[in-house]
């Protein structure tokens, strides 16, 4: 006879607290744990493709940074491969597509470097722009945020990308926009994330 589950209840939510860094980014939070920390390696010096910095910084409802956030990113290669098995075109050296951050605890800055991933497929054959996935918690988050990054240079390709054209508001798409500059020589992209108020970026339930 099959268990009845009517009668449990929903255990309560809780946000990622103050020792999600203690967990995924020891080091940050002062425990020399691991030789290599899992996640600052998201393309080695191998990988093909143009060079850039993500450099963003999160803020709450007043526009107060949030300093104890931690990102994970991932994304496709400069060819728009991802690193994975069922990728055939995934596999190259040094690229790991995949990496964890943390804010700085003091200024709440937070950035990565990496290779700018090329144009991926997507469902149904339709191209999408190139961008980066983030996924987002920090203390008093319940749930992850999930968003993406796409280039300001990219005009074109973002027209056509089918997740932007979903956002019915302009001025909401260009919350997924990223800026991009360049300082010593080195492209930088900017891309602030605002966790609630007019300007509050782009978040996915996926």
């Amino acid at each position: 006879m099959a268990q009845r589950l009517d009668y449990l209840k929903e255990t309560p939510s809780q946000t990622a607290g103050p020792y999600v860094h203690i967990g995924l980014a020891p080091g940050a939070a002062g425990f020399d744990i691991y030789a290599q920390e899992l996640g600052w390696d998201i393309a080695g010096p191998h990988a093909a493709g143009e060079r850039i910095r993500v450099e963003s910084l999160v803020t709450d409802g007043t526009g107060s940074p949030v300093k104890d956030v931690l990102i994970e990113v991932w994304h496709a290669n400069a060819a728009g491969h991802y690193a994975h098995p069922e990728d055939p075109g995934g596999t190259e050296e040094g690229f790991r597509g995949w990496g964890r951050v943390i804010t700085d605890f003091d200024t709440g800055e937070w950035g990565f470097d990496t290779v700018k991933p090329g144009p991926v497929m997507g469902r149904g054959g339709r191209l999408m722009a190139p961008h980066l996935n983030l996924w987002i918690v920090a203390r008093g988050i319940n749930i992850g945020l999930n968003t993406r990054l796409y280039f300001d240079d990219e005009a074109d390709a973002n027209a056509a990308d089918p997740v932007l054209g979903l956002i019915e508001w302009e001025s909401r798409r260009d919350t997924l926009i990223a800026r991009r500059e360049i300082r010593d020589g080195a492209p930088v992209y900017r891309f602030d994330i605002r966790l609630q108020g007019a300007d509050e970026t782009v978040f996915f339930d996926i």
